[in-house]
């Protein structure tokens, strides 16, 4: 097969199209320019694709023995990444930048450009296994699950996972870098890169307000419904979050307080005791299936954090398409579930799919406005099941 290795300057791409070429497939690199005006340097293990990240990557394309380009995706990576990351942000929404890139640029725009050139697959340096299974192929969770990215490749669909190869799936970090440094490329001892990637100082808001500007709004108590401070800007908040808020623990008798929700419209940041923030019931959009689409009610596994817990729980799909809602009762509360995130769904170690957190809440609780539902406000009927059932 004809495929595109999606290089990024580190050590797993490095290794992935590697092995790609020892598979026996013809091997194109390409470093993906998503920025208008690249860094040269990146700043530790902070940022990416920056002039040195493309410089790496084209001396590892060089060892390799391959051809190696750079695409320009600055404009819809723009466009589909960052301006949602911001509009998300605005509408008090906490948004995974990471996961809509791998849906709108790295599987979908660098796809696309790769099948019209010829090309009949790409293949990245994420850990996430790909089994071909009775219905098709299917995306897996990696054997290192301290690296596992399944959960990041939620969202891709099964006409995706077709063209899709994930060389790294079976094996560990240290194994992947003794085996750069076995075949000699620089980059075996990298760091690898983490936060935001367009937000190289780490700080996300400072980010948010230098493009949306300061918005004075009031920080409310949800226990007394009394003003206990000011903000500059909710879009700054998120559902969980301890620190930063600014107050004086002395005056709210003396309990940490968290973000129980962020109101938008009334540019209000509300905070409440630790006991609002448990959800156990979720209601997501913008669902995507991993392979045939779902319906009716299923036992499966729930995560809503790249690397946080998966919770058992009991899922209901109803509507088809864009129509499609998703309805997921864990079976334990999970603090700090924000409208925003991503919720991934598993059977086993199969990623069945994944949704847009709408609205979370304590459904055995009658419903209390902590953890994203904003006050007086009920949930939403449960979608109809369609199809078959468990």
């Amino acid at each position: 097969m004809r495929v595109v290795a999606a290089m990024s300057g580190g050590v797993d791409s490095a290794v992935a199209a590697s092995r790609m070429i020892e598979a026996g497939h013809e091997v194109v690199g390409v470093h993906l320019a998503l920025a208008k005006n690249a860094k040269t340097l990146r700043e530790g293990a902070r940022g990416c694709c920056t002039i040195e990240d493309a410089g790496d990557a084209r001396r590892v394309a060089d060892t390799l023995g391959i051809p190696f380009y750079v695409w320009d995706m600055a404009t819809p990576f723009a466009r589909d990444v960052v301006e949602d990351f911001v509009a998300e942000y605005e509408a008090g929404r906490t948004p995974n930048p990471c996961l809509r890139c791998n849906e709108k640029i790295k599987f979908a725009a660098l796809l696309d450009k790769a099948l019209a050139l010829g090309f009949d697959a790409v293949a990245t340096g994420h850990y996430a296994q790909i089994v071909d299974g009775p219905d098709g192929r299917e995306l897996h969770r990696a054997v290192d699950m301290a690296k596992d990215q399944s959960y990041v490749l939620g969202v891709l669909d099964e006409e995706q996972l077709a063209r899709a190869f994930f060389p790294l799936g079976d094996t560990t970090k240290p194994q992947i870098r003794e085996e750069a440094a076995e075949r000699g490329f620089a980059v075996a001892k990298k760091p690898d890169s983490h936060d935001i990637c367009f937000i190289s100082d780490g700080d996300t808001r400072g980010w948010l307000t230098r493009r949306l500007g300061e918005q004075e709004g009031e920080i409310v108590d949800e226990g007394s419904g009394e003003v206990v401070g000011e903000h500059r800007g909710a879009y700054g908040f998120t559902v969980g979050q301890r620190r930063g808020l600014g107050l004086d623990r002395s005056g709210l008798d003396g309990e940490p307080r968290y973000v129980t929700r962020v109101e938008a419209e009334s540019n209000r940041v509300f905070i409440g005791t630790a006991d609002l923030l448990g959800a156990d019931e979720i209601e997501a959009d913008h669902v995507r299936w991993c392979g045939p689409a779902a319906s009716g009610r299923h036992r499966l596994g729930a995560q809503i954090r790249a690397h946080g817990e998966e919770i058992p729980a009991l899922a209901e799909v109803g509507g088809e398409g864009e129509d499609t809602r998703l309805v997921v009762r864990l079976d334990s509360a999970v603090r700090g579930a924000a409208p925003g995130q991503s919720i991934v769904l598993y059977d086993g170690t199969r990623v069945v799919g994944s949704g847009t957190i709408a609205r979370a809440y304590r459904a055995s609780a009658s419903h209390s406005p902590g953890g994203g539902v904003r006050a007086g406000e009920s949930p939403a009927p449960t979608p109809s099941p369609g199809g078959r059932s468990a």
